[in-house]
């Protein structure tokens, strides 16, 4: 898995929107890693590890054999080239988009696989919080520009600022916990995990809102590399309607 991640970030330019979020997986998974002999049960870890990663490499090779990955991806690699997007936007819309619908997924599928109950993760699963608490705080503090830039450029700390990846892997688990209890009933989980899938998706693009012309730091519009399908989203009102349903404070 840490093979193929440093494969898919050689392969691209390193301003592109997907690069910058793969960088900081790459960190993150590099991470739990090195740390697995802290954790109760290290397998099941281990385990958790790779079946999350996978949903992650599943969005890179849908898009890369010229099909929609899901919902809760699109915005990333619909907007991967936006000269207007900030670095530090996608690296967390990436995040978002990973912990809010991937993680709730392969938590329960990790439990059917080792047939445990979910609560028999929760240890572990709230000791990872406190690592990504950690390297999110490093990525925000290399990725944000200086206070100069920011008193321009308010939005991007407005909205940014709103996101969190504790807050993010609790509503997780909660999610956990809604999907485990309708494991017997597939159609409502189905409809369930459809509407993890979008509210993720809504979120990202509000996340990747365009800063406006002269935004500090995002991908330069020369060497764009092209979106795939979907309808890019737009600033303006429509970005301020998606930040509005998104439970995000508006700019």
């Amino acid at each position: 898995m840490v093979r193929r991640l440093r494969a898919i970030g050689a392969g691209l330019p390193p301003a592109d929107g997907v690069a910058v979020f793969n960088r900081m997986y790459l960190t993150v998974t590099e991470t739990v890693r090195a740390r697995l002999g802290g954790f109760a049960d290290p397998a099941a870890v281990a385990l958790l590890d790779v079946v999350f990663a996978d949903r992650y490499l599943r969005a890179v090779d849908a898009v890369a054999a010229g099909l929609r990955p899901s919902a809760c991806w699109r915005p990333l690699f619909e907007l991967r080239a936006h000269p207007e997007v900030h670095p530090v936007q996608f690296a967390l819309a990436g995040m978002s988009a990973h912990i809010q619908h991937d993680l709730p997924l392969a938590v329960v599928d990790t439990c059917r696989r080792l047939r445990r109950e979910p609560e028999e993760l929760a240890d572990d699963y709230r000791r990872i919080n406190a690592l990504l608490a950690e390297v999110e705080t490093a990525v925000r503090e290399r990725l944000m520009p200086g206070p100069d830039v920011l008193e321009r450029f308010e939005p991007l700390t407005h909205r940014l600022g709103s996101w969190s990846v504790g807050t993010a892997r609790e509503a997780a688990w909660a999610s956990v916990n809604v999907l485990w209890e309708l494991r017997t009933r597939p159609s409502a989980a189905g409809a369930f995990t459809a509407a993890l899938d979008g509210a993720a998706g809504l979120l990202g693009r509000a996340l990747l809102t365009p800063l406006g012309p002269g935004a500090p730091g995002g991908a330069p519009a020369a060497g764009r590399i092209p979106r795939s399908g979907g309808r890019p989203a737009t600033a303006g009102a429509d970005g301020q309607a998606q930040l509005e349903c998104s439970g995000l404070p508006s700019a």
